[in-house]
């Protein structure tokens, strides 16, 4: 009876583990890509440092595109970097 008591008590905390890991992990990349434009509008940069905004934007846009959202959202926060956000 212990040992049942115990492998449940230890599925529920894998279980919850889990769930609390992937809800908590990163911003869906469809928002920071959202932001990233949102800053992008109104920043002034110069021309180095608008191709590598634009490179890191579309890196990221694959990675979303990719359903890889922490990727996705590493490349667009270097870019938030460059434009001082």
């Amino acid at each position: 009876m212990n040992r049942l008591v115990l492998a449940l008590a230890l599925g529920t905390v894998a279980i919850a583990n889990t769930i609390l890991s992937a809800s908590a992990a990163t911003t869906p990349c469809e928002t920071s890509l959202k932001d990233l434009r949102a800053a992008e509008a109104t920043a002034k940069l110069s021309d180095t440092d608008k191709t590598k905004v634009s490179e890191l934007e579309t890196k990221g846009i694959e990675r979303c595109n990719a359903d890889d959202d922490k990727r996705a959202d590493d490349f667009f926060a270097q870019a938030m970097k460059i434009l001082g956000k």
